[in-house]
């Protein structure tokens, strides 16, 4: 039993130490727009071993955050496909604006932000123990004619047109 406080003692100099863990990282998004301007969403993510307790245990669920988030931004309608320790895919309605012109049918993405993510984080009390990055990767924005228009390690996204002839 007198070994306890060494051990807390020294846990807590490790913790104090210590670099920020690394927490959760965004790899890929990929979004495919149908020809209704709906979207397939795929969205890929490295958690950190804590993390992965936390979604294993359901105290958390990243699908459902991310379904809120896209909610609450874009009003949009969205059913969660699936998720995993390291992956979300939903089905958004209405992600992209659609409209007819002479020239063919033209494509408006909506911006997408971060930011936000990373400012609620850093709200926590645990925000010092970790490092988390949301700006995946890489991004692509895929069109009905398979445009694809693709971004690298972007906090942000800007709305994107595109006319299919």
């Amino acid at each position: 039993m007198k070994y306890l406080p060494v051990l807390l003692g020294i846990t807590l100099l490790l913790v104090c130490v210590l670099p920020p863990a690394a927490a959760f990282q965004a790899k890929t998004l990929s979004i495919t727009v149908s020809e209704t301007g709906d979207a397939q969403v795929d969205f890929t993510y490295q958690l950190n071993w804590l993390e992965q307790a936390a979604v294993f245990t359901k105290m958390v669920d990243p699908g459902q955050q991310l379904k809120k988030a896209i909610e609450d931004n874009f009003r949009a309608t969205v059913n969660v496909n699936s998720v995993s320790n390291d992956e979300t895919n939903l089905q958004v309605n209405s992600f992209a604006s659609v409209k007819k012109t002479p020239s063919g049918v033209t494509y408006t993405t909506p911006q997408l932000s971060f930011k936000n993510a990373e400012n609620v984080v850093r709200q926590y009390w645990f925000a010092p123990l970790i490092s988390p990055d949301f700006s995946p990767d890489t991004t692509q924005v895929i069109f009905p004619d398979g445009y694809t228009q693709e971004y690298s390690d972007e906090i942000a996204i800007p709305s994107i047109t595109h006319t299919v002839s």
